[in-house]
């Protein structure tokens, strides 16, 4: 994975970048890159990742595989190594989405040595899967279709929205006009928390501790060895953020922002049971090819990221293939603890199709 979580590739791992199972000379996306891969790989039946800015859905999509970010404090979060506190959620990463309803079964439920973790009783996502799709209404957010996504991938993300109109589903278009300043909000939001958390990491009670003369010294050079490139920069960003006389100007705005995000997402869901997104602007890019430009990197997440922002449920779904037979992902939101519902439109959606079915060769 990559380090920290902090990563849509996989390529910031200390031990070197993931490869793609449907070709080798590209990312798995990430940051839970690693999971996605063996699944996809049929290395593993199943695999666990967690989900800040898209890091389960995101290589979900990349690897053509299943993966859900559950409703924030559906899942426990203890254990996990904190990234955002306010945004980690771990999830199931599968092959199909029996799989994942039957493992979000089983990881759900309330945990007392987690402050987050809500008190609500898990949903029968098994039973989901059996109940009939028909007269469902979908969103779809007109802000989701614009410029810069790969023309594959809006067109595998229209046919499924066909596909399911022909099984009973209501579409109708909507706008979610914040969407827009989602991922600057983040990488404000998640940036100053990551930092708060990666304090601990000074050589004393956590991690790499470097051997020096003097105590100061430890620290700097524990520091400095301790974190790889992408992780220093997003420790300074957050620290600069957070900072005196600059916490008003970006951190507090960021978190104005991102309750104006939850408010569209709630107005929808009065109407609506469901949203329905691509998961990805474009399929697996070539590795090193957004290494040394962090902002489009960082736009890989630019449709994951509103759920995060929202803590609402959200799962990645396989829809078909570019060209260069690379798999392309729907993704599909629901309503807090509202997770039934993606289970009964993608398992739907799934056995109409064949996407689950076809496997890398490797």
């Amino acid at each position: 994975m990559d380090e920290f979580a902090f990563g849509s590739s996989c390529e910031t791992s200390y031990y070197g970048p993931t490869h793609n199972p449907w070709d080798l000379e590209r990312v798995p996306g990430g940051s839970s890159g690693g999971s996605a891969a063996v699944v996809a790989a049929d290395e593993a039946i199943w695999a666990l990742g967690s989900d800040t800015g898209g890091s389960i859905r995101q290589p979900a999509a990349l690897c053509g595989i299943v993966g859900l970010k559950p409703t924030y404090g559906r899942v426990s979060r203890y254990g996990l190594i904190a990234f955002a506190s306010s945004l980690d959620q771990i999830g199931p990463m599968t092959k199909d989405v029996r799989d994942a309803a039957l493992l979000l079964g089983i990881i759900s439920g309330h945990d007392k040595r987690d402050s987050t973790s809500v008190d609500v009783a898990v949903g029968d996502y098994l039973g989901a899967l059996e109940k009939d799709i028909k007269c469902l209404k979908i969103a779809i957010p007109k802000e989701y279709f614009v410029e810069g996504m790969d023309e594959e991938v809006k067109k595998s993300v229209l046919e499924a929205k066909s596909l399911l109109e022909t099984l009973g589903v209501q579409f109708k278009e909507v706008s979610l006009p914040h969407t827009r300043y989602a991922v600057a909000a983040y990488y404000i939001i998640a940036t100053a928390e990551a930092s708060s958390n990666l304090a601990r990491f000074d050589g004393v009670q956590y991690g790499l501790r470097e051997k020096t003369s003097s105590l100061i010294d430890m620290y700097k050079k524990t520091r400095g060895a301790g974190f790889g490139h992408e992780a220093k920069r997003r420790i300074i960003l957050g620290t600069y953020a957070l900072s005196s006389g600059y916490y008003d100007a970006y951190y507090l705005r960021a978190l104005k922002v991102r309750t104006l995000i939850k408010k569209d997402f709630d107005d929808v869901f009065r109407e609506f049971d469901c949203v329905l997104t691509p998961t990805s602007p474009t399929a697996a890019f070539k590795i090193g090819e957004k290494s040394h430009n962090p902002l489009d990197m960082y736009l890989s997440d630019i449709y994951t990221i509103p759920a995060n922002l929202s803590g609402i449920p959200a799962l990645s779904i396989p829809c078909g293939f570019t060209q260069e037979r690379l798999p392309i992902g729907l993704q599909i939101l629901s309503a807090p603890f509202k997770e039934e519902n993606l289970f009964t439109v993608a398992f739907n959606y799934e056995q109409n199709t064949r996407w689950h079915k076809v496997s890398p060769e490797l």
